[in-house]
């Protein structure tokens, strides 16, 4: 028998609250607003907005109808997402049924899809990836895609539907619970690697665990290579496409030599210049120490934080460039240049994810160096991250998040987002919340429309996981205090098997 194989007979823990699933209540009195803009929030979501947050609590039992449910895995992949799909069947009244839409949100608006099946889901119990159905990032949000949408639900007879995503996912679940009205209840799950999508009651998106956890073990490796062989320089690129909460695991993780974190660059106001001399300092002091070596961490969407590139990449959007932008463009290398007007999205801007951040500050730092001896290697972690075995965390966390979803259904709410509280207790304490997705919302220009979306969560500069990491980041810098946190691990020691992510302690 293979890890895989084992892994999937094993059953996930659960949170003593969701043990019996016919004792749980969700109970709420208050009434929400929204993040801002909330007369426009309420005139879009006029039957959702002002909902209550809801928290668990147990109570006798109730009796719960067989309910049709549909599922979806919205956006890019993330470990867990399988068993969220697990913990949402099993959770489910005896009698229901259960389907899952092929290839994400536009297998609800085609009518592609498939029955889950106890049989079917069993091999992909703490699975990575979402090969069980495919995903997708096709928004739902035309009017021809919420009348066929509507169309598909009534031809399958769904009472509810359950979209598993991202902010942007989240935000689309609001939109089809509002335009379904109580025809169909509609629940969200947080997921998402970047790990921007946190609020109170969400402390973190799944799967960010997994892929931190990953990046951090080839980190890891790298950090090892450099002071066995003592001669390259690694510059990792890591994913986070507008916050460096993974940069920021990352380092806590790893203890590299410099990390940026966008946020910080961003508050500071520091210009790409002051920022590359910083760290050609940095090489030139470890160079006197006779050290040639090192590790750098930088987050994806760093270029959107440094003040004049995010000028820049405004103005190549408008295709109307000061001069400037002309003086700070061709100040940069060649290939970065070409990257910066040439790959460009359907709506002709700036594909910031393509820029090759980490070449782009290797080479400005190799113009700022005195010395000689640098040899620097690029690296981008991405891909690598998002379809793991997902940790005991996530598998957990993520069987925990599918048992509320069927809850919230089962109590017949919509426009709610899934939440497990308290994830930094021992699972046993785990408690369970139902968040209206309206007051996550605020309104945002995306592709010249404005639009409703769920805010981001950047890096909280203030909080104890950046203040922790400024107050080492100095002696790391010289010290080589590498850590070296090898593979996830599923047996073994509990503090090793059951460990969380360090910002959410």
């Amino acid at each position: 028998m293979d890890l895989c194989e084992q892994r999937a007979s094993e059953a996930p823990k659960l949170p003593k609250i969701l043990q019996n699933i016919d004792q749980v209540r969700l109970e709420g009195q208050k009434s929400t607003t929204c993040i801002s803009h909330q007369e426009e929030i309420e005139k879009q979501f006029p039957t959702l907005f002002g909902a209550p947050i809801l928290k668990g609590s147990t109570g006798d039992s109730i009796e719960r109808k067989p309910l049709k449910v549909g599922v979806v895995l919205s956006g890019g992949q993330a470990a867990g997402g399988h068993n969220v799909i697990a913990g949402l069947f099993d959770s489910l009244p005896k009698g229901s049924k259960l389907f899952g839409f092929l290839g994400g949100p536009g297998g609800i608006v085609d009518g592609h899809y498939k029955e889950l099946t106890s049989q079917f889901i069993a091999s992909y119990r703490n699975q990575g990836g979402f090969d069980m159905i495919g995903s997708g990032r096709t928004k739902i949000e035309s009017e021809e895609q919420l009348k066929k949408s509507k169309e598909t639900i009534e031809s399958l007879k769904l009472e509810a539907l359950v979209v598993i995503g991202g902010d942007d996912s989240n935000t689309n679940a609001a939109v089809l619970a509002e335009y379904l009205g109580s025809q169909v209840n509609v629940v969200g799950v947080p997921k998402t690697i970047d790990g921007d999508l946190q609020n109170p009651y969400v402390q973190i998106s799944f799967g960010f665990d997994t892929a931190t956890k990953t990046y951090s073990e080839m980190i890891g490796n790298i950090a090892r290579d450099a002071i066995s062989a003592k001669k390259y320089y690694h510059f990792v690129k890591l994913m986070g496409r507008s916050a460096s909460h993974i940069a920021l695991e990352c380092a806590l993780r790893t203890q590299p030599n410099y990390t940026f974190i966008s946020e910080e660059i961003e508050h500071s106001g520091k210009a790409l210049s002051e920022l590359i001399k910083e760290l050609a300092e940095m090489i030139e002091k470890r160079a006197r120490e006779g050290k040639n070596y090192g590790v750098v961490l930088i987050p994806e969407g760093l270029i959107e934080f440094i003040p004049e590139l995010k000028s820049l990449i405004l103005e190549l959007n408008r295709g109307e460039l000061s001069k400037e932008g002309e003086k700070v463009l061709h100040a940069l290398p060649s290939a970065i240049q070409e990257q910066l007007q040439m790959d460009r999205d359907p709506h002709g801007n700036v594909q910031v994810s393509h820029i090759q951040t980490e070449k782009l500050i290797l080479e400005l730092v190799k113009k700022e160096l005195t010395i000689e001896n640098f040899s620097p290697v690029e690296h981008f972690f991405g891909y690598e991250g998002r379809c793991g075995l997902p940790s005991h965390f996530d598998a957990n966390y993520c069987y925990a998040l599918g048992s509320c979803a069927g809850v919230i259904l089962s109590h017949g709410k919509t426009g709610y987002m899934a939440c497990v509280t308290d994830i930094h207790q021992p699972i046993e304490k785990w408690g369970v919340a139902a968040l209206p997705i309206t007051s996550l919302l605020c309104v945002e220009e995306r592709k010249g429309k404005m639009k409703p979306v769920i805010q981001k969560a950047l890096v909280d500069l203030n909080g104890a996981p950046f203040k922790s990491f400024s107050s080492k980041r100095e002696s790391w810098k010289y010290a080589d205090d590498y850590r070296f946190p090898g593979p996830i691990q599923f047996y073994g020691p509990d503090l090793i098997t059951e460990s969380i992510p360090l910002i959410v302690k």
